[in-house]
């Protein structure tokens, strides 16, 4: 490698870092802006649970530090939840010099479109799945056993989930840029369905508990995603086409 190639690349390191940096810079003063109100934030996270213990039961901790580091892990968490759209950005600032003009023109739809549906994921699993799942898990304890769920696992199993879904509801924009790059075309993609199938089914059973609703309540969006990215997708590879005819 050349001077004039090593340089360049010695250029891109020093501004991927100093992108990094101020990312983590961004996600620690959300993080610092929100412990006084981390024992709200994690009522908040555990009220779908909370809410449908029996009275008078509540949540333990088995580890002495749970108590006080269990709330601020999950501020933490949040943090990096709320600084998703800087982190973006700093994604697109990083790479946006290097793509074409019609690339950055759908780029940016992209990187909302993939932060709206990250968030989307996260509402759909605390709204809608959590109380389905939690209904049927405390259900289905025995009536001789009294659930008391300790914080630091419940913490660990929500985050699991949001995440889960998450990235399950980014399924559309993976789909479309397969398409829109030309790695495959939407009939293709549409033809391959059967195994699309199986394997969000696949993929509900890794990432949520052994239970066949929690994994349906993954696997079902993760395939009604997957039809949305194909219809977007179909939509995108005919526009230029149209473009060109009305020219």
């Amino acid at each position: 490698m050349s001077e004039q190639q090593h340089q360049p690349f010695i250029d891109h390191l020093i501004e991927l870092r100093d992108r990094l940096l101020k990312t983590l810079l961004v996600v620690v003063v959300i993080f610092v802006c929100m412990v006084p109100f981390a024992s709200q934030i994690y009522d908040f996270v555990a009220d779908p649970l909370q809410e449908r213990l029996v009275e008078g039961a509540g949540m333990i901790a088995t580890e002495v530090t749970s108590p006080f580091f269990t709330p601020f892990k999950t501020t933490f968490i949040l943090a990096f939840f709320l600084g998703i759209p800087y982190v973006l950005y700093q994604a697109w600032a990083f790479i946006a010099p290097g793509l074409y003009q019609n690339e950055k023109r759908l780029a940016m739809p992209i990187l909302v479109s993939s932060v709206v549906l990250f968030y989307a994921g996260m509402a759909f699993a605390y709204f809608v799945v959590f109380p389905i799942l939690f209904d049927f898990f405390i259900s289905s304890a025995h009536s001789d056993i009294k659930v008391l769920p300790d914080i630091s696992r419940y913490l660990d199993l929500v985050l699991k989930l949001f995440f889960a879904f998450g990235f399950a509801f980014e399924i559309p924009i993976a789909t479309v840029l397969l398409i829109w790059s030309g790695a495959v075309d939407a009939k293709t993609l549409a033809s391959k369905r059967p195994y699309v199938i199986v394997g969000c089914f696949l993929v509900g059973m890794l990432l949520t508990p052994p239970d066949v609703i929690s994994q349906s309540l993954l696997a079902i969006p993760m395939w009604l995603l997957f039809e949305l990215g194909i219809l977007i997708g179909r939509w995108i590879k005919r526009k230029p086409a149209q473009e060109e005819t009305d020219g």
